[in-house]
């Protein structure tokens, strides 16, 4: 018998997502919406792309969360979308009471999934998933660190003109405009980024990661990224089925690892089967620990809200 996940919101990114994980094919997906009909379209136009695409993937869709019972992961991806000049906080209180719902009726029915945060602000959100569910913090993760990452090292290649195979590096703390980039630990085919771009040219990588997603919403205008998001949900949950044990930077609850107590923030972790199995400290340096705790703080005070 197959695993099952359940992606709940079947908006872009957890339509996108179901469709990444369903063409996967070892695992069966059930998505649910509170729109009737949109999910269970949506799960019947991906089960007729598997005589072609060759995948007999089961694809659910429900407004039910019965139908959830059982999951393996969770990913949380219900919420209000950003529009041009809202800040992932502005969405804060709307998407507090959405996430704190979907969390507990989910958790009531799959209570031993590992359940992954999407929704933004995401640090705050899973934040919210964790005392909505009653899971341990080694099974709610925030979804931030690989999307920001995997925009950093976009920028580095195109820089530069090589390949993102090339390209190793990492973002840490919240999932906002207050994120870590973290040069020092990049590389280009193993050579230092530093080494390679000037400190101007790297500043400016920096912050257009930082705003690696108000770019693509002001672009879009009607909505905000969802490929991106949905294949760094992907990588994670495929590291939490398959227990390959990546790690990967997620946000996750701190308990003293880099000095910070019971905040959610982006850092090095082990994602295996039983979901956050190591989070890895790595040293940083004067300039990255003040711009790490500035992130922290920012999380720390959205969350004040839902304690």
């Amino acid at each position: 018998m197959r695993k099952k996940v359940t992606i709940v919101g079947a908006g872009n990114v957890g339509a996108t997502l179901a469709q990444r994980i369903t063409e996967r094919d070892h695992v069966d997906v059930v998505m649910i919406d509170v729109m009737e009909g949109v999910p269970q379209g949506k799960a019947l136009d991906l089960l007729e792309a598997g005589p072609v695409l060759g995948y007999d993937t089961c694809v659910t869709g429900t407004n039910n969360y019965d139908d959830t019972a059982g999951s393996e992961i969770i990913v949380i991806t219900a919420g209000l979308a950003r529009k041009p000049g809202m800040s992932r906080d502005d969405l804060l209180a709307a998407n507090g009471d959405i996430v704190k719902q979907v969390a507990a009726e989910t958790a009531k029915r799959s209570p031993q999934a590992v359940m992954i945060v999407v929704t933004n602000p995401m640090d705050i959100m899973a934040f919210v998933a964790m005392k909505a569910s009653g899971f341990p913090k080694e099974r709610v993760i925030g979804m931030g660190g690989v999307l920001d990452s995997a925009r950093f090292r976009t920028f580095i290649a195109l820089e530069l003109a090589v390949s993102v195979e090339n390209i190793n590096a990492f973002v840490m703390g919240g999932h906002g405009d207050t994120m870590v980039p973290l040069p020092r630990y990049s590389s280009v085919a193993g050579i230092p980024l530093p080494e390679l771009l000037s400190a101007d040219r790297i500043k400016a990588l920096v912050e257009r990661t930082r705003n690696g997603g108000a770019e693509i919403v002001a672009l879009l205008k009607t909505g905000s990224a969802y490929y991106a998001p949905s294949v760094a949900t992907l990588e994670m949950m495929e590291s939490i089925l398959l227990d390959k044990k990546k790690i990967l930077p997620c946000s996750v609850l701190l308990e003293g690892e880099y000095g910070v107590q019971s905040v959610f923030a982006g850092v090095p972790v082990k994602l295996g089967a039983k979901g956050i199995e190591q989070v890895i400290e790595v040293k940083l340096n004067d300039e990255e620990r003040i711009a790490f705790m500035k992130s922290v703080e920012a999380v720390k005070s959205g969350c004040a809200k839902f304690t």
